[in-house]
């Protein structure tokens, strides 16, 4: 397996696997994600991200040349504030492993690549967010030094009070 850069042009190879960890989230908050978006938002979606400035993506490639994951993060600049240093964060947006592949390596191989590269570019701090399900990630993260230091909560109103 190797880890290797991937940009907008590659992001259609991404979106079976998006689709997957995506499935995963509509299963256990189906009242956060859009169930079944399309693949072609989702390509779309992806390309337009995938190029935008701070913006990295890696793939896990077999010796076939087959995803077997990818990870997206975003390295961004916090100026100081009143209460807090500034910081320059590489925050982990995405991180997943096709199923048959899971437990091998390949999340940890993406994780040792992307601190490498964000340390690289200058971060001093990593971030990600999880959701509480997802035992699996939080492990993963423990496993790099990754705590928990802050819990979100919501509330979101019924759909059909939406406006």
């Amino acid at each position: 397996m190797k880890i290797e850069p991937i940009g907008p042009d590659r992001a259609a190879s991404l979106v079976p696997l998006l689709q997957d960890l995506h499935a995963l989230h509509v299963a256990h908050q189906p009242e956060r994600h859009t169930a079944q978006p399309s693949s072609d938002h989702l390509c779309s979606w992806l390309e337009d991200w995938l190029a935008q400035p701070g913006i990295h993506a890696l793939a896990a490639v077999s010796p076939q040349d087959a995803i077997m994951g990818y990870l997206i993060y975003e390295v961004e600049d916090r100026p100081a504030l009143p209460v807090r240093p500034a910081e320059r964060r590489a925050m982990v947006h995405h991180i997943t492993v096709a199923p048959a592949l899971r437990r091998i390596g390949v999340g940890k191989a993406l994780m040792t690549r992307m601190k490498q590269d964000a340390l690289e570019k200058g971060a001093d701090v990593i971030g990600v967010t999880y959701a509480p399900f997802n035992a699996a990630s939080a492990a993963l993260m423990r496993h790099f030094g990754l705590e928990p230091v802050i819990t979100m909560a919501e509330w979101r109103a019924e759909p059909h009070t939406r406006g």
